[in-house]
């Protein structure tokens, strides 16, 4: 019974994961081209979903103004939110 639950698990997780990987990578394809209106509407849906690298990533999009009006309130609470998890990087940030 116990492996049958670590299996179920593992399953669940891995099928749910592979979406929001793949849409992750088309939002940072999009942000690499400059299209910050797709990195946005690929990341948001993620970053409100938990997903600490697309919290970061807003939080760097409202920092720096890319795509959205700079706001230094909303990279903040971004930035916390993914530095809670454990992003290292979000746990660095400075605002520009």
């Amino acid at each position: 019974m116990f492996m049958k639950r670590i299996f179920v698990t593992v399953f669940l997780f891995t099928v749910l994961a592979t979406p929001a990987r793949a849409s992750f990578e088309q939002a940072e394809a999009a942000y690499d081209r400059n299209d910050y209106a797709a990195a946005l509407g690929e990341w948001r849906p993620l970053a409100e979903q938990g997903f600490a690298s697309a919290q970061y990533n807003l939080g760097l999009m409202y920092a720096t103004g890319q795509g959205v009006p700079q706001d230094a309130a909303k990279a903040v609470n971004w930035y916390g939110k993914a530095a809670r998890q454990g992003d290292s990087s979000a746990q660095d940030s400075k605002l520009s």
